[in-house]
């Protein structure tokens, strides 16, 4: 039987799968099909050649809910919450995304204003009512709703996070009145304070909702139609999958979906290759994501926003996404400057030499012209070269310079907000890049990845096999995952500790029960962890502390106190003995694991010649010649020195002058790069800037 993974992006949909009991593996890439991403599922799988019958696992990172959210291209959704809080979750916090732009708008909200409607009810702080519900008002609302025709409702009352009672009675209501639409209720989607954050996640839980029931109705039907037998399983932003049936009802869950499978990769890779600090990097053809591995594991955050304002509170891996991939486009600005992206050609048309329509000048365009990627696409097929050079001449006339210097100034483009993009998530959480290898992945990555490190100054990189497809690989090596969290604050000191182990207790059997709900049967293989929200007194954010294992005792609570301080120093390079530190709330994370996967055999074509050829590739203003390896031939006795290009089925190496590489036992490719002064001096400011 085989173990599928699949990753829906917005240009390629790619797949890895790997036989349980041979160990024998399989990749394949095909276009997304836009206007049905189904589709190119069942495309992918029908590429690589497998019998749906013969399939255990389905593992399926989607991007659907996030370009639902972000095209706003979702059914009219409705909010039901408290008298004074129609606008909570356009208001937000009241910052500005740029201190000094008079012209700066908000983004749109989730659901429009003429669809949130306001009823009398009030709980205080500690879950007690001080208003009861409005019966009749709620109930006049339930028409007006029924009336509008939306498909889903959030609910979301001020100090829910206490006591869900007055969300349940307007759940209660709404059933019997429409009892068509989905319902979904704050104090179920993240019991936790701050009802801007716990809003806004609410409204992208209702208003995704009627998409991912469509689309996972489709998926599945289909699937079934061509005789799957298997269990499908979908990608969560956290690390881990869950249950189709879940995930319907949870698509704030998925969206950072396909990216997760990449960090997945990323983790695995640690256990292989002895790098405990990875910088994991995708580009694809629309995006690029980049996020921290540390010791196996991808941080975690609380503080996502899809959009400025727009926060979202569940538990995420801590990924940033740029608008830079090898389908973005090159353009002139007002003030006659070259810029690149965040627009994107996709899949459809796609860049220019892709010869489906596409008229505007984009990274995989520049690439080719500079003779770094092959004209046939390693043999998938031809490219037109003269439509390429065509459109990025006329781009070259507008800004004054050659077809060749305008593409290499792309590429460079392109890099630099790939560098920034790095330098923010490590430098924002007080990390040097000097401690990390950069890891490669996606189609477009490793034609980007030494130039991108080495203005980072980071010192290597990695392309593992099958780079071109990680998040796909990432999506067949997770285990399912289950989170849970409940509001609780009190300083550490003054604790109730009976209260607290009790609050555990029920948290840890959710989500134990939540597992054994979406099929997993192996009791004996759940492990559950504990986390705590803390801060210090009076302070205005979190962070998350791991908690030791087993009741907490009055002796517990020193160690406690010593891992936030030591957590709350990383993150912001300080920590403070004149403040009590404090618990925020209380969270577990349930896994089950799934069967590890046979030992993956990464096998060179020892008939294939190393050397496909040669050809001249343009660098820092001039042609060289390169030689052409094929990265499928490669063994670990071979070592390559830069200027080089290496190809592999579905994916490219660039290795610019003054690199060198080689390969590992397990087929990865490792490239060291030589730095310089000016670089080693610009990272030690860096370094200062973030505390180290």
């Amino acid at each position: 039987m085989w173990r599928v993974g699949v990753d829906v992006g917005g240009t390629f949909t790619d797949l890895f799968a790997w036989e349980e009991k041979t160990g024998q593996q399989v990749a394949a890439k095909v276009l997304t099909t836009k206007h049905d991403r189904s589709i190119a599922v069942l495309e992918a799988i029908k590429k690589a050649n497998i019998d749906m019958a013969d399939i255990s696992y389905l593992m399926h990172g989607t991007t659907t809910a996030t370009n639902a959210l972000i095209e706003r291209s979702y059914p009219d959704a409705a909010l039901i919450t408290t008298d004074g809080f129609r606008d909570t979750i356009e208001i937000g916090r009241q910052h500005r995304q740029f201190l000094y732009d008079p012209y700066q708008t908000k983004p749109k909200p989730i659901i429009r204003r003429r669809f949130r409607y306001t009823v009398s009810e009030r709980m205080n702080a500690q879950g007690k009512t001080v208003r009861a519900l409005d019966i009749q008002q709620a109930q006049e609302i339930a028409h007006k709703i029924k009336a509008s025709g939306v498909q889903a409702v959030a609910i979301g009352f001020i100090n829910s996070y206490a006591s869900g009672k007055h969300e349940q009675q307007m759940r209660d209501i709404l059933r019997e009145i429409c009892p068509s639409v989905h319902i979904v209720l704050s104090s179920e989607t993240r019991p936790i304070f701050r009802e801007h954050g716990r809003f806004v996640t609410t409204a992208v839980r209702a208003a995704c909702m009627p998409v991912m029931v469509k689309y996972m109705d489709d998926l599945e039907s289909r699937l079934v139609e061509n005789g799957f037998k298997g269990q499908l399983l979908i990608l969560k932003s956290s690390g881990g999958v869950m249950s189709a049936a879940t995930a319907r009802n949870h698509p704030e869950d998925m969206l950072e979906s396909g990216p997760a499978g990449g960090v997945a990769y990323a983790s695995y890779l640690t256990a292989k290759t002895g790098f405990n600090h990875i910088v994991h990097t995708d580009v694809g053809g629309t995006s690029f994501d980049v996020s921290i591995v540390e010791n196996g594991q991808g941080l975690i955050t609380r503080n996502h926003e899809l959009e400025w304002e727009v926060p979202i509170v569940v538990p995420m891996l801590d990924i940033h996404s740029i608008g830079s991939g090898g389908g973005s486009i090159g353009w002139i600005d007002a003030g006659g400057s070259l810029r690149v992206g965040p627009k994107s050609a996709g899949s459809e048309p796609g860049p220019v030499c892709y010869g489906r329509g596409g008229t505007q000048p984009t990274i995989t365009d520049a690439n080719l012209l500079l003779g770094r990627l092959d004209p046939t696409l390693n043999g998938k097929f031809q490219l037109d070269i003269p439509a390429a050079e065509a459109a990025m001449s006329e781009l070259a006339k507008k800004i004054g310079l050659s077809t060749l210097e305008t593409a290499e100034g792309m590429i460079r483009i392109g890099c630099e907000y790939m560098a920034q993009a790095v330098k923010k998530v490590l430098v924002s959480r007080g990390r040097d890049p000097r401690d990390f290898v950069y890891a490669s992945f996606g189609g477009a990555g490793a034609l980007h990845a030494c130039i991108v490190a080495k203005s980072m100054n980071i010192p290597k990189v990695i392309v593992p096999p099958h780079a071109g497809v990680a998040s796909a690989f990432g999506a067949t090596v997770m285990d399912l995952r289950q989170d849970i969290e409940k509001f609780y604050y009190s300083p550490v000191q003054a604790a109730n500790l009976n209260e607290i182990n009790a609050i555990f207790a029920e948290l840890m059997e959710k989500a134990r029960q939540a597992l054994l709900e979406q099929g997993y049967a192996q009791v004996e293989r759940i492990s559950i962890s504990k986390t705590a929200q803390m801060r210090y007194v009076g302070q205005s954010y979190e962070v998350d502390v791991s908690l030791p294992d087993g009741e907490i005792t009055q002796s517990s609570l020193a160690a406690i106190e010593q891992e936030f301080h030591k957590v709350h120093e990383q993150e912001f390079g300080v920590s403070s003995n004149d403040f009590a530190p404090a618990f925020v709330s209380l969270g577990v994370t349930a896994i089950g694991q799934m069967d590890e996967p046979p030992h993956l055999e990464f096998n060179r074509v020892s008939d294939q010649d190393l050397i496909k050829g040669e050809r001249e590739v343009y660098f820092d203003g001039a042609w060289q010649l390169c030689t052409v390896f094929d990265g499928e031939a490669l063994g670990a006795q071979d070592h390559i020195e830069g200027p080089a290009i290496i190809e592999y089925e579905h994916a490219c190496t660039v290795l610019p002058p003054q690199t060198h590489a080689y390969l590992n036992e397990m087929g990865t490719l490792i490239i060291e790069i030589e730095s310089s002064a000016a670089n080693d001096e610009e990272l030690a400011n860096v370094s200062m800037a973030a505390g180290k």
